[in-house]
């Protein structure tokens, strides 16, 4: 778009100058010509607005048409809390947040408090002030010899070749400046991850890209080649994710180039399809003896596995080869249905999968319920990008929370769902270098830096108002959900505690103590 910009203006400069030649009055065009022509140059040297960068004078219209959308809106098409899969609010919010702008909401809540579904925390006639030192983690079990100290909310799995260069680079700076974590994705290593020296969480997916045979099998001597990396600081197996559990990945051919085929070690010119399932492991004893091999070659890191919750008695089969080998994850990262991804069947993204809160109080019952919730931090991932968000996560077991569309959103993203045509039009979701270089690397850092800092304030903010210093104290009854118009119960009566221990004693009825006694330990079908 540049260049046709560029080169539609020197075409009509030259027109105008020719017919100025046998009719003067034609010099007055410039009066309008000029300006436009100043205004498209400065468009596309300014860093703060891709759309405007990419697109010079025609991106104007997007931002006329956002300043009477409102209006718009009110009267003809939606509310700001209707858009899917995230409403203006949710956008506007992270928006504000990452430029540092006003970001108080005006003439009180746009939501309707009495719908079901509709959520709140308990707050306190006491507000405290949390001390800001306890928004870290460390993650580290006995077996771990380089624990690592991991902000409470970071950014979640995006790959290279999903997102192009300068959003990976962005990303990554943003986070050295905010002192939180990047998730590569399962997509590989790549130069992009590495280059601002920001610390990363190494996924690895069923593709394992950038540790692989020509075959596709997983290569030990590449893993430990990249995992003793600096930058790396944990290694996260990933066995499935929300937006398409049970699918695999998807990187289209249209976005994949070159240097991409080299980082992933795959045949050019057709779709990347990561297999559904693990070539190194088939059963939950073999995951862990995976994990295990994973920690030893890496020097020691943090070592731990991703899922969205599905059967259960699966899960419980890794527990129960956890009790059995002794062997236990550093992390387990809870993905819910709700995420996103940049390609999958509809089928897939709406009907497959357990929702976050489900899945997320699911696993941390489960490993209570099994004595080892002590030894293994929890991390929840999926349509997180406010401070309650990151409360209601933490109620429900999360010790910290992972956001990737929002950290795309603090990149400049503006929910085009384009993500998998490659013509995004802001330079996140794409491979197309007119698009890619219209993303500034140094602006966009400074907004994914300032979106995390002011997310995590924002949750404290939260955490304060419900009296609570700690965000351990933060527990389900503090949060309620409305259930029906007249009935309203707190997360603890919605997902039910299972006791400490009690699963090693068969005292879990119901549907779920029959799925802790068909697990298998050796096998993940009962």
């Amino acid at each position: 778009m540049r260049r046709v910009f560029l080169g539609a203006s020197g075409l009509v400069l030259f027109l105008v100058a020719a017919c100025a030649l046998f009719w003067p009055p034609a010099l007055w065009s410039l009066v309008v010509i000029v300006p436009l022509l100043l205004q498209g140059t400065a468009d596309m040297a300014q860093t703060g607005h891709t759309v405007r960068r990419n697109f010079p004078l025609v991106g104007h219209f997007r931002y006329l048409l956002e300043a009477i959308r409102p209006e718009i809106n009110q009267y003809f098409i939606e509310s700001n809390s209707d858009g899917r899969p995230f409403s203006r609010n949710d956008r506007s919010v992270v928006y504000q947040r990452a430029k540092g702008e006003l970001d108080t909401l005006p003439f009180g809540t746009q939501r309707d408090v009495y719908a079901v579904g509709y959520e709140w925390i308990n707050h306190s006639l006491a507000p405290v002030h949390p001390d800001p030192s306890c928004s870290r983690t460390v993650i580290g079990g006995p077996a771990c010899r380089q624990p690592y100290s991991a902000s409470i909310f970071n950014v979640s799995a995006m790959s290279y070749g999903s997102l192009s260069k300068n959003a990976v680079l962005a990303l990554n700076a943003g986070a050295r400046a905010g002192g939180f974590a990047h998730n590569t994705g399962e997509g590989g290593l790549s130069p992009y991850h590495l280059e601002p020296g920001g610390d990363l969480v190494w996924q690895i997916g069923t593709g394992y890209f950038s540790c692989r045979t020509p075959e596709g099998h997983f290569d030990i001597d590449a893993f430990s080649t990249r995992a003793t990396l600096p930058n790396v600081k944990m290694i996260e197996v990933k066995l499935s994710q929300g937006a398409k559990p049970g699918h695999g990945g998807i990187l289209p051919a249209a976005k994949l180039t070159p240097e991409i085929v080299e980082i992933r070690g795959v045949e050019p010119g057709k779709d990347v399809i990561s297999p559904p399932a693990h070539t190194a492991f088939t059963t939950p004893i073999g995951l862990l003896r995976f994990l295990q091999q994973l920690r030893v070659a890496s020097g020691g890191k943090p070592v731990g596995f991703k899922l969205c919750v599905g059967k259960r008695h699966e899960f419980f089969g890794i527990v129960k080869a956890m009790l059995e080998s002794g062997i236990l994850p550093d992390f387990i990262t809870v993905d819910g249905a709700e995420g996103g991804t940049g390609a999958a069947p509809l089928e897939f993204s709406d009907s497959v999968g357990t929702p976050l809160n489900e899945g997320l109080a699911f696993v941390h019952y489960a490993l209570v319920g099994a004595g080892l919730r002590e030894s293994i931090r929890v991390i929840a991932s999926g349509k997180v990008n406010t401070g309650f968000q990151i409360a209601t996560k933490v109620a429900l077991g999360a010790d910290l929370c992972n956001a990737a569309r929002a950290m795309m959103f603090a990149l400049g993203c503006i929910q085009a769902l384009r993500c998998n045509t490659n013509r995004c039009p802001t330079g996140v979701a794409t491979q197309d270098p007119a698009l890619v270089n219209g993303l500034h690397v140094g602006d966009k850092s400074a907004r994914v830096a300032r979106f995390h800092r002011e997310t995590v304030k924002s949750f404290f903010d939260v955490l304060g108002a419900a009296g609570l210093q700690h965000p351990a104290d933060l527990k389900p009854w503090y949060v309620m959900r409305r259930v029906s118009h007249d009935e309203v119960r707190s997360y603890h009566e919605i997902h039910p505690p299972i006791e400490p221990g009690a699963l090693l004693t068969s005292s879990v009825d119901g549907s779920l103590g029959h799925a802790w006694t068909v697990a298998r330990p050796d096998r993940f079908s009962s």
